[in-house]
């Protein structure tokens, strides 16, 4: 079962940093889920093959949380984030 996600960012930087930081980690289940990240342009795609459909669900939600906590936390202390940094 194969599958692909674009997901889009602001820039490419952002999807580079966002690539860099989910490729970290591999995935549980080495030998039934096969996964490739790559930045087109401004997207993060990810494709995925996998032996089930349960573990292309599983899989895709899970880089989908990974993706969104990348997001919230380039959003928060990113370069062009409304939070400045504070001197003491």
């Amino acid at each position: 079962h194969d599958s692909t996600i674009r997901v889009p960012f602001a820039n490419p930087k952002h999807a580079t940093i966002a690539m860099q930081v989910i490729d970290v980690d591999p995935e549980l289940q080495r030998e039934a889920v096969k996964r490739t990240l790559t930045v087109d342009g401004n997207d993060l795609v990810a494709s995925f093959a996998t032996s089930t459909v349960r573990l292309a669900r599983l899989t895709t939600n899970g880089f989908l949380e990974n993706v969104d906590l990348v997001a919230r936390t380039i959003g928060e202390f990113g370069e062009n984030s409304e939070r400045k940094q504070r001197t003491f």
